[in-house]
């Protein structure tokens, strides 16, 4: 929320808001008296909020459960739009997700008033993707996710059914609908690039399509100037593109573009409004990530708003600002005054420790051959084959070892190294000890 008045060139923001933890803000609408906004959002629960930020309460969300979306308290599924009556202070609009649209009563957050259901060529639940009221609170616009437009004229027993319904106007999600001051013309705009607007007395076919106008977003809306002899709106970036965001201006009477202002290199335009009273015109950017707000204006036809704190430069800091920073010691920050680990969990620490603990090491496992662990003796069918084929031999575990020093008795007595010379004098000929087997004979 900004303040023109309190702000300098810095810009910045004097309170932030966050109305659900992790669902965006989809629409934002002032009362006609200004005092409150509506706030909604991705969740199922829409807010409203005073001047300074200061919730006063969110509607209740309906029971999912429940099949028939006329019997439900409230929506089941995230909203996707809302708008407050622009004549009527205590009345607000709905729609979401859930396939419906629901009037509300500003004063009894727990109870709605009406429950709208679209008119479907099947019973399934379709989103309703945007709503919108005309200038006088007596009519309701919506656009449905099957890429109808629907109208009601709110009267005395008035129900579900619309006056309007015009099918298949948009190939994709209509992202904002909008009615003029007079009545007369709709504005619609959708995912398929397009802009259309229509003569609400002849709803067959639209006055005028205007296309390649890119939209990737949900949100993206069409507005009038304030004579509203332009109609303008926003186009997202394409990949391939270098286009960058765009307002694109169109004329109402000759329905042709007027022309198109550049707003951002890098990211797409999302919402516009020109704003009535002092003359300025607002784009809202961004992607995914980050966003921004935009605002044109003319130094000498503007009044108020950004030229207030434009030219004000930030306060320059002063001697008398200078703030000591001092050192915090936090006493139960240090080492003697944390809380001891309980026996309990150093006992647990202990046993999981292999050293402390005093574990021995697990045995080897799996079947061993010729007294080694771990390998097979014929299990593998390669280890079977190299044994049959001779490539695996047993040497050292079959022979015995007085053969195998043997072996190399004459060697030694041809060229002594290194024990045999010490004997030379005292043992000129080694006596060998006769085999075991020998002996046992004997």
């Amino acid at each position: 929320m900004y303040d023109f008045q309190g702000m300098n060139s810095k810009l910045q923001s004097f309170r932030q808001l966050e109305p659900f933890e992790g669902h965006q803000v989809r629409s934002l609408s002032w009362s006609p008296t200004s005092d409150r906004f509506l706030c909604v959002t991705g969740s199922a629960q829409a807010k409203i909020y005073d001047r300074d930020g200061l919730t006063l309460g969110e509607f209740v969300k309906g029971d999912m459960y429940i099949r028939d979306l006329k019997n439900t308290k409230g929506h089941i599924s995230g909203l996707t739009g809302g708008e407050w009556n622009p004549k009527a202070k205590e009345t607000i609009l709905t729609s979401s997700e859930d396939g419906s649209i629901r009037l509300w009563d500003v004063s009894d957050f727990k109870s709605q008033k009406q429950v709208i259901k679209p008119k479907l060529v099947r019973p399934m639940r379709i989103p309703v993707t945007s709503c919108a009221w005309d200038h006088e609170g007596k009519r309701i616009v919506a656009g449905i996710g099957d890429g109808s437009i629907q109208l009601w004229t709110i009267k005395t027993g008035w129900g579900s059914r619309p006056d309007i319904h015009v099918e298949k106007t948009h190939t994709e999600d209509i992202t904002g609908v909008k009615f003029s001051t007079d009545g007369q013309i709709l504005l619609s705009r959708s995912m398929d690039s397009t802009l259309k607007i229509w003569d609400l007395r002849r709803m067959k076919t639209p006055l005028k399509v205007f296309e390649d106008l890119p939209n990737h977003y949900a949100e993206t809306n069409a507005a009038f100037s304030p004579d509203e002899q332009l109609i303008f709106t926003g186009t997202s970036i394409e990949k391939d593109g270098d286009n960058g965001g765009l307002l694109c201006f169109f004329d109402r009477k000759r329905l042709e573009l007027v022309s198109r202002v550049g707003i951002s290199p890098n990211y797409s335009v999302i919402r516009c409004l020109w704003h009535p009273r002092i003359n300025q015109v607002f784009a809202t950017v961004g992607d995914k990530k980050e966003g921004g707000t935009h605002i044109l204006y003319d130094p000498s036809i503007s009044q108020r708003g950004a030229l207030v704190c434009v030219g004000r430069a930030p306060r320059k800091k002063s001697v008398d600002d200078f703030e000591v920073q001092p050192v915090i010691h936090n006493p139960h920050a240090l080492p003697l005054f944390r809380d001891q680990p309980s026996r309990k969990r150093q006992r647990e620490k202990i046993l999981k420790d292999p050293l402390k603990s005093h574990k021995p090491e697990a045995p080897v496992n799996g079947p061993g051959f010729g007294g080694r662990v771990g390998t097979t003796k014929g299990s593998l069918l390669t280890q079977y084959l190299l044994k049959e084929g001779g490539l695996i031999k047993d040497t050292w575990m079959d022979e015995d070892p007085r053969e195998a020093i043997l072996k190399y008795a004459d060697a030694a007595e041809k060229d002594p190294k290194f024990i045999a010379p010490a004997y030379s004098q005292t043992q000129p000929k080694p006596v060998f000890a006769e085999s075991d087997s020998d002996n046992e004979e004997k």
